[in-house]
């Protein structure tokens, strides 16, 4: 079964702009964020933002590729944005502690709008979940 989620050549920005004003500024400053994190532009996976790229290989032997981290907003901007960060890295429960608002889903943070959380301590979840996705 081929892997549905790819980078694909549609502009970011032109995402970005078909979100309301606040939400869009909020997809900017986060392309900015994880795109100095990571060292990757920002690349659409579908309706993701993604940066950087990595293989897995599952047990069951199924890989594919998928971003190291990303984003994505709500449909609409309606809806949380959800946070793709990864997920098992050692001081990820410690970091979630002093993020701020948001609500933790399988595989995925999500927040309501950026100013909920510290962007400081989102650019060290970043940080650390780039370290777990290239070890």
């Amino acid at each position: 079964m081929a892997n549905k989620t790819v980078p694909t050549a549609v502009d970011v920005e032109a995402y970005f702009t078909v979100q309301p004003e606040a939400r869009a500024a909020d997809c900017r400053a986060l392309a900015t964020l994880m795109q100095r994190a990571s060292g990757h532009p920002p690349v659409m996976w579908g309706r993701m933002v993604g940066f950087g790229q990595r293989h897995y290989v599952y047990d069951s032997g199924r890989e594919g590729d998928i971003f190291e981290i990303g984003f994505a907003s709500g449909a609409g901007g309606k809806g949380d944005i959800s946070l793709y960060v990864g997920g098992s890295e050692p001081d990820r429960a410690a970091l979630l502690a002093r993020l701020g608002k948001h609500r933790e889903g399988k595989g995925c943070v999500y927040i309501k709008r950026l100013s909920d959380v510290d962007s400081a301590v989102l650019a060290d979840l970043c940080a650390a979940a780039l370290r777990e996705a290239r070890s």
